[in-house]
C-alpha cells in the first residue's frame, strides 16, 4: 500500500506548530508565578530597541530606502503603544525628514526626492499624526495632498499607488484612510470605490487584492475599513466575510493571512482588526453572532457556520447606487442612512459606538500567541518561533495586542482585568481600528483638521 508523500507546506505547517506547542506545553507545566513571568510583555527591552532603530539603522537597511516612512511609522506606533514619548530633538528630526519626503505636488515619497505613493502617504501621515502637536501636524499640505489623491483616482473607481502604478485595494484604503483622518474626504474620492472593493470579494467571502486573487487577510481589512469609512459596508457580503476569517485562527491560536498558509504574528492585526471593525457595525451586532466558549488555546472549528442567522443587509454585490444630492453631499441609495453623508464624520462616529457583542475571535488565544510565540529576548516582535524580529512584526504584533486587550471595551471605558492576558501591566493603549493610530493621537488630529481650515479650503478645488 502507497502512503502519500507529505508536501513542502504540510511540512512547514508541522514544524510551526511543533515549535509552537513546545512553547504551549512548558507554559502549561509551570507554576502560576512563572506562568505570569512568562507572559509578560517585555516593555523595556522592545522600547530599547525601538528607540535604536528611530536614531539610525545599520548599512544593511539600505535595502529599505523607498520604505523610511514606513520605518518612522513602524516604529513611533509602535512606541505610542507602549505608552513611550520620544524626546523633542527625535522629534523635529522626524518632522524635518518626513517633509522633505514630501512631493511638492502632493503626497509622500519613500524618501526625499522619490515619487510620491500612497502607501508612503498613509506612512508619513500616520507618523506625524502619532508624533502629535502643531508642527507635525501643519506639516500636511493637504491641498496638493487631495490634488494627488485625486490624480491617484481611477475611472474603476481603484485608485493607483503612484503614477502610472498599480491599482488595487490596498491603494482604496491608504487614499480614503489619508483622506478620512485629515478631513478632506469628498464624494469625488468616494465616488464608485464600494463598487471596486465589491469587486474584489471571493467566492471564500475574504477581499483580495483585486478582482480575480486570492483573498488575502491584509486586504480584507483594508477593503472592510475602505467600505466602513464610504458607508457602504453593507453592501459586502458580511456572513461569508466573517466565515473566512473566524477560519484563519488556527490551532497555533495566531491567524493565517491566506488558507492553507502559515500563522504569522502581523495578522493579529489584520485579521484581529477586522473583527474589531465587525464589532461595530450594527447590522453584524444586531444579530449578537457568538463563538462557541473555547477555554484552551486549541479552537473548536467544528461549528458549520458562525454567521447563519445574519441576514443580508442592503443591496446585492454587484454594485452599489449613489448619487450627489441637491445640497453637494453624497447619498446611497437602498440603505437607511442619514443624507447627505459628511464622510469626515464616518470615523468618530464610528469609534464612538458602543461594543454591544463579545469577540468572534478567541482574543485570549491570541494574546497568549503574542506574548508566548512573537516575543524576542532582546526586544522586538516577530512573525512566528524561528524568525527574526523587525520593526513591522514589531508594530503589528502590538497593534493586534492592543485589539484584543480593548476589544470588549467602548472608547471610554475602562478594560477589566480579565481581559488581559498576563500581569495588567500589558495593558496597551487603545487604537482607532480604522486607521490604526493610538487613540488619543486620532482625536487630537481629529480636533486640529477640523480647527484649521486655513490649509485647505475644497471651494478653491472645485
Amino acid at each position: 500500500m502507497e502512503f502519500p508523500v507529505a508536501t513542502k507546506t504540510q511540512h512547514e505547517q508541522w514544524t510551526v506548530e511543533n515549535l509552537v506547542f513546545r512553547k504551549y506545553n512548558l507554559f502549561e507545566d509551570l507554576p502560576h508565578h512563572a506562568q505570569t513571568l512568562m507572559l509578560e510583555l517585555r516593555r523595556d527591552e522592545h522600547i530599547e530597541y525601538l528607540m535604536r532603530g528611530l536614531r539610525g539603522l545599520p548599512a544593511s537597511f539600505s535595502v529599505l530606502d523607498a520604505n523610511r516612512p514606513w520605518m518612522c511609522y513602524w516604529i513611533l506606533h509602535s512606541l505610542a503603544l507602549l505608552g513611550e514619548l520620544v524626546d523633542d530633538e527625535l522629534e523635529n528630526n522626524t518632522i524635518d525628514f518626513l517633509s522633505r519626503c514630501q512631493d511638492p505636488n502632493g503626497g509622500y515619497g519613500g524618501g526625499p526626492g522619490q515619487m510620491p505613493h500612497l502607501a508612503t502617504t498613509y506612512a508619513a501621515v500616520n507618523s506625524l499624526i502619532t508624533l502629535g502637536g502643531h508642527k507635525a501636524l501643519s506639516s500636511i499640505n493637504r491641498r496638493e495632498l487631495y490634488t494627488f489623491l485625486r490624480r491617484m483616482k481611477q475611472p474603476s473607481g481603484g485608485f493607483r499607488m503612484h503614477d502610472a502604478g498599480e491599482i488595487d485595494v490596498r491603494a482604496c484604503y491608504t487614499a480614503i484612510s489619508v483622506a478620512s483622518v485629515l478631513n478632506i474626504l469628498d464624494h469625488e474620492l468616494v465616488d464608485n470605490v464600494g463598487s471596486y472593493i465589491l469587486s474584489c470579494q471571493t467566492y471564500e467571502g475574504g477581499i483580495s487584492g483585486e478582482p480575480g486573487s486570492e483573498a488575502h487577510g491584509g486586504y480584507t481589512f483594508c477593503g472592510l475599513a475602505t467600505m466602513i469609512l464610504i458607508n457602504e459596508v453593507n453592501c459586502l457580503d458580511l456572513p461569508r466575510l466573517i466565515d473566512w476569517l473566524v477560519f484563519r485562527q488556527g490551532k497555533e491560536c495566531g491567524f493565517q493571512g491566506r488558507t492553507n498558509k502559515l500563522v504569522d504574528g502581523c495578522y493579529s492585526f489584520w485579521q484581529g482588526g477586522a473583527f474589531a471593525l465587525l464589532q461595530r457595525i450594527p447590522s453584524v451586532s444586531e444579530e449578537q453572532i457568538v463563538l462557541p466558549d473555547v477555554g484552551h488555546c486549541t479552537l473548536d472549528t467544528s461549528h458549520t457556520s458562525t454567521t447563519s442567522r445574519i441576514s443580508e443587509v442592503g443591496n446585492s454585490s454587484e454594485g452599489t447606487s449613489s448619487q450627489v444630492d441637491d445640497t453637494g453631499g453624497f447619498r446611497q441609495e437602498g440603505l437607511k442612512v442619514p443624507f447627505p453623508v459628511n464622510y469626515n464624520d464616518i470615523g468618530y462616529d464610528f469609534i464612538n459606538r458602543s461594543v454591544e457583542m463579545k469577540p468572534l475571535f478567541h482574543a485570549i488565544a491570541l494574546q497568549r500567541y503574542i506574548l508566548l510565540c512573537t516575543q524576542a529576548e532582546n526586544g522586538g516582535l516577530i512573525d512566528k518561533p524561528g524568525k527574526s524580529r523587525d520593526f513591522y512584526h514589531t508594530c503589528y504584533c502590538l497593534s493586534g495586542l492592543s485589539i484584543c486587550q480593548h476589544i470588549c471595551s467602548d472608547a471610554d471605558s475602562p478594560v477589566l482585568p480579565r481581559a488581559v492576558s498576563g500581569p495588567y501591566s500589558n495593558l496597551l493603549e487603545p487604537i482607532h481600528p480604522l486607521f490604526n493610530v493610538v487613540l488619543d493621537q486620532y482625536h487630537e488630529a481629529r480636533e486640529f483638521f477640523t480647527t484649521h481650515r486655513a490649509p485647505f479650503n475644497s471651494e478653491v478645488l472645485h
